[in-house]
């Protein structure tokens, strides 16, 4: 088994428990309204779930893994659980796992009061919320950690390329958090659509008792796709970031309405990007499920790309299904 590329674990013991509870980048002090319980060790979970599930008998539970600093994009996710569920759980839990030696992890944006108000505005029933120990252990570390390793042609390429170990890290957390929390539904955005592909392929493989449940990008006003990370723009960031959108937007006009060849059409896409600065990891068209780059016309499809403008890196997608 390949190991994970990951610094972020080795400062585990110094960080303490606060890495996982939200705690850092937020002085608000934490108040909670009475129809959402927080649960922040496994303990506390399980015997919330004895009382709130497995008491009430044949109810469907649905969990929307986040980590945090939420906006209307997990809202999305959680207004669908909300209509197929009657339990509706959001784990909030920065993953060191998934985060590369100069990845962000120690200023991911962690906002858990104002998450929890949200939250409850929402309608969520419960917050598993653990720490890196709790949820890890105590001696978790890059080689004391049990791995679950998707399939290489799912994660060695577009986002694997540039982030090794980072689906290893996403598959261990989803697992851990399934597993956990016991749903009958789970629901990603498909904004993230590797990580989608991943925890599909995993749920599959590993006979996990769930169902997946994609929900569609939100956007802003402009195109740009919601991210915690757009937090990080500067104005005139912001203010390019929506070119990314507007590319895809263009390569999909080529291929599909003006029979431009495909790789011309990402080609031009590159370019055109890279003309106003950003830093373009890839652009890519692919099979919708196996994410086989393609270089010829093909439905279903999805056109990917992931830029870094300035120090933020942006993903985004679409999906052609007809």
């Amino acid at each position: 088994m390949r190991k994970t590329s990951n610094s972020a674990l080795s400062a585990m013991s110094e960080r303490k428990k606060t890495a996982g509870t939200g705690a850092i980048n937020e002085d608000e002090p934490l108040e909670l309204a009475s129809n959402i319980e927080l649960t922040q060790s496994l303990t506390a979970f399980r015997e919330w779930r004895r009382r709130a599930v497995d008491k009430a008998g044949a109810v469907k539970v649905g969990l929307v893994p986040t980590m945090g600093a939420l906006h209307a994009g997990h809202m999305s996710l959680i207004e669908q659980a909300k209509k197929d569920c009657d339990i509706v759980v959001v784990s909030i839990f920065v993953n060191p796992l998934q985060f590369g030696p100069n990845e962000d992890y120690t200023r991911y944006p962690r906002t858990l009061s104002t998450d929890m108000k949200m939250l409850s505005d929402a309608g969520v029933h419960c917050v598993f919320n653990p720490s890196v120990e709790e949820l890890y252990g105590q001696g978790a570390g890059t080689d004391a950690t049990t791995v679950v390793v998707p399939p290489r042609f799912l994660i060695e390429r577009l986002c694997g390329e540039f982030r090794p170990g980072h689906f290893e890290g996403v598959a261990t957390v989803v697992c851990k958090l399934c597993n956990v929390v016991r749903p009958d539904y789970a629901y990603f955005g498909e904004k993230d659509y590797q990580q989608l592909q991943v925890v599909q392929r995993l749920v599959s493989d590993l006979n996990l008792n769930l169902e997946i449940r994609p929900v569609p990008i939100v956007r802003e006003h402009d195109g740009l796709a919601l991210s915690s990370r757009n937090a990080y723009l500067s104005k005139e960031e912001r203010a390019k970031a929506p070119l990314i959108y507007q590319t895809l937007l263009q390569v999909k006009k080529h291929i599909f309405a003006e029979n431009v060849p495909v790789e011309q059409a990402l080609a031009e896409g590159r370019k055109r990007l890279g003309a106003e600065g950003f830093e373009v990891q890839y652009l890519q068209a692919c099979d919708a499920e196996t994410l086989a780059f393609l270089d010829t016309r093909k439905i279903p499809m999805v056109i990917l790309t992931a830029a870094k403008l300035g120090a933020v890196r942006l993903i985004d997608n679409i999906i052609i299904r007809d």
